[in-house]
């Protein structure tokens, strides 16, 4: 199987072991009761899925129910006929992401940081130091949500990666490797906070989840960057294209007549 429909098969497998998940047509949506961030409440479709208008449907009336938005997180390749049913029904795309990967061979080592240290969380305090990091990061306002403190548990507990980095006792950064399916997980949520930037914490935290995740088993890491300087961060540290992804949410009724940008 490619990577870019490993990585994807990865996505579906982990979500379906997600106790909240649900299945709707050839849907199958990871919900997070606790947590009403758009990127913690998506669908992904099944491979070579073909919904129906109603089944489209069906997934819209899911996410209300539950009071989450309609939204699909997907490799066009995984699903071609996805994209044209989601547009029709009045879906917007958010955006198109390119997707890394960094496997065992590929590793780069990154400039040495003087005065950085890097180790996984263990106590409250450092969990909640490392998903503040996070959600200050993103944008976010106040302390962190208890979802994201439970998602830097939960990685832990199921055998992915956590990491705080600090300069003295100063949190500098933080993120994660997912839980591990057949040797593959997601980096994700790396933040370096603002004062910080643009020192090498950025390539430093990613090298030391991902070479973290190798030692614990892990043959592929990969993840979506969220802009071309981003990219060319993990870029420098090894990380290569591997395909694309759509996030794709239903817009406003008043918005549905505008044109809409192709998966």
């Amino acid at each position: 199987m490619p990577l870019d429909a490993d990585v994807q098969n990865y996505a579906r497998a982990l979500t379906l072991r997600s106790p909240d998940h649900y299945r709707i047509g050839p849907f199958t949506v990871r919900h997070n009761p606790d947590w009403e961030l758009k990127f913690a409440n998506y669908a992904i479709p099944d491979r070579g899925a073909e919904p129906s208008a109603q089944e489209v449907a069906d997934l819209v009336a899911a996410f209300r129910e539950r009071g989450r938005l309609p939204r699909l997180e997907y490799l066009p390749s995984w699903a071609p006929a996805v994209g044209p049913a989601l547009l029709a029904a009045g879906f917007t795309v958010e955006s198109h992401a390119p997707v890394l990967a960094c496997t065992t061979d590929g590793l780069l080592p990154p400039k040495p940081v003087d005065g950085l240290r890097i180790a996984e969380p263990v106590t409250d305090a450092e969990f909640t130091a490392a998903a503040a990091v996070q959600h200050t990061g993103f944008g976010g306002e106040g302390g962190p949500d208890d979802g994201e403190i439970a998602w830097l548990r939960g990685a832990v507990a199921g055998g992915g990666v956590a990491a705080l980095a600090v300069f003295g006792s100063e949190p500098a950064g933080a993120g994660a490797c997912s839980v591990p399916v057949d040797g593959i997980s997601e980096l994700a949520g790396l933040a370096v906070a603002e004062s910080f930037r643009r020192r090498g914490v950025g390539a430093a935290l990613s090298a030391w989840l991902t070479t973290t995740a190798f030692g614990r088993g892990c043959h592929t890491v990969w993840l979506e960057p969220g802009s071309p300087e981003v990219e060319r961060i993990y870029a420098g540290v090894g990380y290569r294209r591997i395909g694309e992804k759509i996030n794709i949410s239903l817009v406003q009724d008043a918005d549905r007549d505008a044109p809409q940008e192709s998966p």
